[in-house]
């Protein structure tokens, strides 16, 4: 080969390698929640947001509104845009179950943060809902002197609360001295200004003193039941939640009707979604299944 040839072949060859290096794709991870209205998702995607930057992968986030029927959308043209990884936050997966296996089968893994775990997720970060449960409610039953009159607030289609109530319904049927008034539903979004309306109207329809405590299934959902108790210039009920979050940990140091939630480690939470993408983005076999984040009481 002439030799001005073969360096003209090498230079072409050296651009098309210089080329296919400077186009490497950075990889695309979806992060997809029906309720980014809630304080505490909000935080959850902010972090998983900012450490997937860190990483230098390409992160797209997605919120659906309370809208599971859009969520299952979404996650299906997600599917077909063939990103790299979804992760899932605050969202019950049961009701988008064939979405991820559609995912499972393409080869997309779908991580959860602070959802649940069914066939088709590779690791779900939570808290130990039962065990959140038992550290607020055994409090709450020990500041009533195990007997009295409880109102619920809750939403059980999230299956981290799911699985509050469920011991929570335990440890009820082990202490019949505490009765249930009514469990009522606060919807998402806007759940401080739903579960203040609720508690209003809990409060208007029951006398002074003919209500103990209200046992709320995460912290806005407590804030609301406490400025409805405020308003209604109550005294002698006591309230609590489960999350920890700012405004909660607030209304507990100024000795409000809320007094104690449990403080879920969210940062924690998403920290464990990045360390696992970054080792399955890394060629790794990973286990699958929950992974749990510490949390603890707080209390004044």
């Amino acid at each position: 080969m002439n030799k001005g040839i073969f360096l003209a072949v090498l230079g072409a060859m050296a651009v098309l390698i210089g080329c296919g290096k400077g186009t490497d794709k950075a990889k695309s991870v979806a992060i997809l929640t029906p309720y980014l209205s809630s304080t505490t998702t909000k935080q959850m995607v902010d972090i998983l947001d900012k450490n997937i930057r860190e990483k230098g992968w390409d992160p797209t986030t997605v919120d659906t509104k309370n809208d599971f029927a859009a969520l299952a959308s979404r996650m299906e043209d997600l599917v077909t845009s063939k990103v790299d990884a979804i992760v899932i936050v605050s969202a019950d997966p049961s009701q988008i179950a064939d979405q991820i296996k559609q995912a499972d089968a393409a080869g997309i893994p779908v991580f959860g943060c602070d959802s649940g775990f069914i066939e088709g997720i590779t690791v779900n970060a939570t808290s130990d809902n039962y065990q959140m449960s038992e550290l607020i409610s055994s409090y709450l039953f020990g500041q009533i002197n195990y007997e009295g009159s409880l109102v619920i607030l809750t939403h059980r289609p999230h299956p981290g609360i799911f699985k509050r109530n469920e011991k929570l319904d335990q440890l009820l049927a082990e202490n019949p001295r505490i009765q249930v008034v009514t469990e009522q539903h606060v919807d998402v979004p806007n759940p401080i200004d739903n579960a203040r309306t609720v508690m209003e109207n809990i409060l208007l329809g029951s006398a002074p003193g003919s209500i103990t405590a209200v046992w709320c299934a995460w912290d806005e959902a407590a804030i609301g039941a406490v400025q409805a108790i405020n308003d209604a210039g109550r005294t002698g009920i006591i309230v609590t939640g489960i999350d920890g979050n700012a405004q909660a940990k607030e209304y507990i140091d100024q000795g409000s009707a809320l007094k104690a939630t449990i403080e879920q480690n969210f940062a924690g939470m998403a920290d464990i979604v990045a360390e696992q993408l970054d080792r399955y983005f890394a060629g790794e076999t990973l286990v699958r299944g929950d992974q749990y984040a510490p949390a603890a009481l707080y209390s004044k």
